[in-house]
């Protein structure tokens, strides 16, 4: 706990109960099967038991946990248990009470080990997260596998990830196989036990003791390839990886009334983009990045598991758009987005000019050439198309403004010698705002009603090299591309 405290999320920012359960539903019936709620605090919301209870009444939901503190357990833990509470995490980074005292601002120890205590008496085996940093807590590894010797819990030692504002730092890194290293040298005989396909977490064991012990290597032998968990923030952010820096905001999506099957689709193009490992670390270990890791499906959307998380007060985020100083304009100050203001802007006239490309082969080019595709005149009906295209891009494209176009012309050239067909698209306007997007559309519908004309002869279209050729008017001036 840093000692200036921490800056809480506005009330009305944060997730709403009804919000929580309606986004837990979707999760489960597309195919989640594990929901953890962790913090910040969870306990510290005075309706956490209700909560528990209301997601246990989800059908086909088969385990609710929770990561805590550990403070307040022998207090709310027979609570929790009567409200279904299937699984206990308790975060616990030293076992020396004036060390807990310096790391939480607060006394306590006795009462999280009494909480542990009282977890393995009502049948709970409970995971004990540790995370090790070097000339910190590293002389506490063999405390912490003595405290197996007894109790059935799960200590977990958690590698310390070393990212610090924009960059890596790996001082404090203490890895695996260091810290295998410091146990075996007092129990040689600390042994590896098997693991799940999905398992975050490296199972090991000293023969004769009742716990266990686990090592989630989440740097040095990263599980990014095999993790199937998602977060969801206080705020309703999607991270499809706890240390990516790219969140999707479905509280944002649900407040604007965005339908079921929309916000399956975000959910599910968002869950695509995973990553097989975490952004930079190969910076660290001099590692090639990989390529994007495509996540196994499960009811045609994703696998059985799901973290609904940090939905409790937690600091502020601050949101980077821009590394060179330009502020992206349909992007208000919180990061949702946002139309433009226009209404003091000036009338000015406006152009813009754009081009696509479609490749279509010799066998479809004769076919244009020759106009004998039985949908009809590819390059005439491709021309309207862009036309009517132009004139519905606010209603295609979400934040773009409702104008009124005084011009659209589309040409579409054959070119026989390339294959290819040529779409240019020239729109002028006069107003507030400028035409690039109506040119720009025009020119990619165009594309692709020639791909759906084409298509009954071959699938083997490639649309290319869709760009704006200029603009003029408006505040930022002219553009011409070279």
């Amino acid at each position: 706990m840093p000692a200036e405290g921490v800056t809480l999320q506005p009330k009305n920012n944060l997730l709403t109960n009804d919000e929580i359960y309606y986004l837990a539903r979707i999760f489960v019936e597309q195919g989640v099967r594990k929901i953890r709620l962790t913090g910040g605090e969870p306990t510290v919301r005075r309706d956490i038991v209700d909560i528990i209870a209301k997601l246990k009444e989800l059908p086909k939901l088969e385990n609710v946990g929770i990561t805590t503190n550990g403070l307040v357990l022998t207090r709310l833990l027979v609570p929790l248990q009567r409200a279904g509470l299937d699984a206990l995490n308790i975060s616990l980074d030293t076992l020396r009470p004036q060390r807990f005292e310096e790391i939480t601002r607060r006394k306590g120890w006795e009462r999280v080990i009494a909480g542990i205590d009282l977890a393995i008496q009502l049948g709970y085996k409970p995971k004990v997260n540790c995370v090790l940093m070097k000339n910190f807590n590293e002389d506490e590894i063999c405390d912490f596998i003595e405290f197996t010797r007894d109790r059935n819990v799960d200590v977990r030692f958690i590698e310390y990830m070393p990212f610090m504002g924009n960059k890596w730092q790996t001082d404090k890194l203490l890895s695996f196989n260091e810290t295998l290293k410091i146990i075996r040298e007092k129990w040689p005989e600390f042994e590896a036990l098997p693991n799940g396909p999905n398992d975050t977490s490296k199972a090991y064991k000293v023969p004769g003791y009742k716990g266990q012990v686990g090592f989630i290597t989440s740097m040095t032998e990263h599980f990014c390839g095999s993790c199937n968990r998602l977060r969801l923030t206080a705020d309703g952010n999607l991270k499809v990886c706890l240390f990516g820096n790219k969140e999707i905001s479905l509280r944002d999506a649900l407040r604007s009334k965005c339908s079921e099957d929309d916000l399956v689709a975000l959910i599910s193009a968002a869950v695509k983009r995973k990553k097989k490992q975490h952004a930079g670390r190969h910076q660290i270990f001099n590692k090639p990045p990989t390529d994007i890791f495509k996540f196994p499906k499960l009811n045609n959307f994703i696998t059985p598991a799901y973290v609904l998380s940090r939905y409790f007060a937690k600091p502020q985020q601050i949101r980077i758009y821009s590394s060179n100083g330009k502020q992206l304009t349909h992007i208000d100050k919180t990061g949702k987005a946002s139309m433009v203001d226009v209404s003091e802007k000036p009338n000015t006239t406006r152009t813009a000019i754009a081009r696509a490309n479609i490749y279509v082969g010799s066998e479809v080019a004769q076919l244009i050439h020759s106009n004998n595709l039985k949908k009809g005149d590819v390059l005439s009906v491709s021309q309207l198309a862009g036309i009517m295209a132009a004139k519905k891009t606010s209603d295609l494209i979400p934040l773009c403004h409702n104008i009124t176009i005084s011009s659209v012309k589309v040409n579409a050239v054959l070119d026989l010698d390339n294959e290819m067909v040529t779409l240019e698209a020239s729109v002028r306007c006069t107003g507030q705002t400028g035409v690039e997007m109506e040119a720009l559309t025009a020119v990619s519908v165009a594309a692709l009603t020639v791909y759906d004309m084409c298509k009954a002869v071959t699938h083997d279209m490639i649309i290319k090299d869709i760009h704006l050729v200029s603009k003029s008017g408006g505040q930022r001036g002219d553009f011409q591309r070279k």
